[in-house]
């Protein structure tokens, strides 16, 4: 007879408790028309590493409400999965890949998609192990992955759908944009840093009134040639005289009018906003409300496009120190 050991030993005892429920199936569900169903479908962990406290927090609540339902009669489904997480994910794999000296584009699409499902078989099995470590007792003959054929057909299925419906729609819209990823980035994975900047300012010269101009300051000179409008405050009797007429733009050989909107501080640099509505969100809502042009004076990877202009295809940092020494000698 073995001796009862002074101490607990959860490695001992836990993985075989945990395989016996597995080979019996404890967590299997099937539709039963003799009860009634449960069903939580587990918030999909991201294949970017492993689990942290917050997901051994969550699938503890899950898990706890799951068993409670099953002991109530249900036939109840905790449906396991994975998530691809597509852009944190091709980070993680390109970050390990320059650890090994290899460089993404040598790879071409096909050899980096080979390493990035690599990654999804090392990390969204550690993930699986640490959720079975957790004793999670969900039906794991259902593990999916979001990259799955099955899940990616639904997921394009109801989109269809839902555009036929007329409720998914393209607009235009300002969005979290990586020049370097060349990818757009969700509000929720960004984390906003506060700089010191640099405000230039800058004459815009009131058209046909010799000798008059509005001031302006901007900490992105290069954007003025995106510029459809200057903006002041309605209240700020310094230019009431200055709303609805135009503004001659440097370096563009375009006019833009003046407007009145609440959204400028009066007290904020020179009180006068240029409104650049296709790169900046405050702008961008200003350019709606007066019915703006929004033009795009950047490609995807940050380079100027303004085709026939000097400054076209220049990066974007670039183009500031170009259009700043143009300025000047204005």
């Amino acid at each position: 007879m073995k001796e009862l050991e002074k101490n607990y030993n959860p490695a001992e005892i836990e993985g075989k408790i945990y395989q016996k429920w597995l080979d019996k199936k404890y967590f299997h569900a099937e539709p039963n028309p003799d009860k009634k169903p449960f069903t939580i479908v587990m918030p999909p962990p991201n294949i970017t590493g492993q689990l942290h406290m917050g997901h051994a927090l969550d699938n503890t609540m899950q898990d706890i409400l799951i068993r409670y339902k099953r002991m109530q009669g249900y036939e109840a489904l905790w449906q396991p999965g994975t998530d691809h997480a597509a852009i944190a994910t091709e980070v993680k794999v390109i970050e390990s890949l320059k650890k090994q000296g290899i460089d993404k584009e040598d790879l071409g699409r096909d050899g980096f998609l080979e390493k990035c499902w690599d990654w999804r078989k090392e990390y969204g099995g550690r993930i699986i192990n640490q959720l079975h470590k957790m004793g999670s007792s969900a039906d794991w003959d259902r593990e999916r992955f979001t990259m799955d054929e099955g899940c990616s057909e639904a997921v394009q299925e109801v989109f269809i759908r839902l555009y036929e419906k007329g409720y998914i729609y393209k607009g235009s819209r300002i969005i979290n944009w990586c020049p370097v990823c060349q990818t757009s980035i969700s509000d929720a994975e960004v984390e906003h840093v506060d700089q010191d900047g640099f405000f230039w300012h800058i004459n815009y010269p009131v058209a046909g009134e010799e000798g008059s101009f509005v001031e302006i300051a901007t900490t992105r000179p290069e954007t003025l040639l995106g510029d459809t409008a200057v903006a002041v405050n309605p209240e700020d009797e310094r230019y009431t005289n200055l709303v609805g007429k135009m503004l001659e733009l440097p370096l563009t050989g375009r006019t833009i009018p003046v407007i009145a909107d609440s959204y400028v501080d009066k007290e904020f640099g020179t009180g006068c906003v240029k409104i650049t509505p296709a790169h900046d969100p405050n702008d961008f809502e200003v350019g709606k409300r007066h019915n703006l042009p929004e033009l795009t004076i950047m490609n995807d990877d940050a380079t100027i496009s303004l085709p026939g202009s000097r400054y076209d295809g220049m990066e974007r940092y670039e183009a500031r120190k170009a259009i700043v020494e143009d300025l000047k000698e204005l």
